[in-house]
């Protein structure tokens, strides 16, 4: 388990898997995941959301119009 403090959802507590990549012993990929109905997975779903919502407003807005143009 790893415990994550993220500033907008607090603490992650989230198992991992560790995969070799590769001939060398230095590199791995390393998969997070939260457990099925866990605080975790409550706090990942609001990030998740959240993005998503930042996203579409984001796609929304006319070309252009941003704070940094003013």
């Amino acid at each position: 388990m790893k415990l994550l403090h993220h500033p907008v959802v607090g603490d992650l507590d989230l198992p991992f898997e560790t995969f070799p990549l590769g001939d060398g012993p230095s590199q791995f990929l390393l998969t997070y995941t939260a457990e099925p109905a866990s605080p975790s997975q409550d706090a990942l779903n609001l990030l998740a959301s959240w993005a998503a919502a930042n996203d579409d407003i984001e796609r929304s807005a006319p070309a252009g119009d941003s704070e940094q143009d003013t």
